[in-house]
């Protein structure tokens, strides 16, 4: 299966100050003959990289959205692809569910190390790992934190845990990765494309309004009403799951479509509304949950 996304052959680094170029036209014209360079080109589905996340997660994502997408996480590590999970302090609770499925030892003391760090961390600027859900989470009918972890861990699918990686860090190894960052979609996320991610697949029950340049983010409905409320932001429907029977397997497939045809060129919902602007958002020095 060939599918059509830009992958640049050439990986470079540019270091432009725009005070000393000449200002913000000057710059962005001295980089955009090396940007029109890029070329769309076939390619396997083994070279895409997919970034798994959720946000305003609802009573319904544990068990629509979210083990849909773990359906097409699946059939994408089937074709020799990789699919980055992310957000630490939103598996915790739930980690065993990772931890049974690593590949060897040293990838389960990686994760459990993570976690570690992220209880001092929490403590240190007096939070705590084992928190309530937010209120919005309480609102669309999350009752604990384990709720919201278990359905978070849904979106990584079946398949064995191959590598845990750092914030920001290019993963080596195919399949199942694991990355270390905080819950706040927006520095998660930025995380995930700085680690190679094309596309984000983003779940959300309560309609987080969200986009992500350079990678196109495809939302994906828990619920009907969701739908129904922001049909202009939500890509993909999984609310029938509950309300209509669709089986995961049909759905899963259906994401998969998707990403294929947002990876060869078919604008997103949020790319379409010109989201994505300020969601670069690195891990700053402090307390970012």
């Amino acid at each position: 299966m060939k599918l059509k996304f830009e992958i640049g052959k050439h990986q470079q680094f540019y270091g432009l100050t725009i005070q000393d170029t000449g200002g913000t036209t000057a710059t962005i014209k001295d980089i955009l003959p090396e940007v029109n360079n890029a070329k769309r080109t076939a390619q396997p589905l083994s070279a895409l990289n997919v970034a798994l996340q959720c946000g305003g997660s609802d009573g319904y994502s544990g068990i629509t959205a979210n083990p849909a997408l773990g359906v097409a996480s699946d059939l994408e590590v089937g074709h020799g692809g990789r699919v980055i999970l992310a957000e630490t302090p939103e598996i915790y609770g739930a980690e065993q569910q990772l931890l049974d499925r690593v590949n060897n030892v040293e990838t389960g003391a990686k994760l459990v190390a993570q976690l570690r760090w992220w209880e001092d961390y929490t403590s240190m600027h007096g939070g705590s790992l084992d928190n309530n859900p937010t209120p919005g989470n309480k609102a669309g009918g999350l009752a604990t934190i384990l709720e919201k972890s278990l359905g978070a861990v849904a979106k990584s699918g079946s398949t064995s845990l191959n590598e845990v990686v750092a914030y920001g860090q290019k993963p080596r190894k195919a399949g199942l990765i694991f990355m270390d960052t905080p819950g706040y979609d927006p520095v998660s996320v930025t995380g995930q494309i700085a680690g190679g991610a094309q596309i984000v697949v983003f779940t959300t029950g309560r309609g987080s309004a969200f986009g992500s340049k350079p990678a196109p983010t495809i939302k994906l409905a828990t619920n009907d009403q969701l739908l129904a409320k922001m049909p202009d932001d939500m890509d993909i429907n999984c609310g029938d799951i509950a309300t209509n029977g669709v089986p995961l397997a049909q759905k899963g497939a259906q994401i998969l479509d998707y990403i294929i045809e947002t990876a060869s060129g078919r604008a997103t919902k949020s790319e379409t509304l010109g989201l994505g602007d300020h969601e670069f958002v690195p891990w700053q020095l402090g307390a970012v949950m």
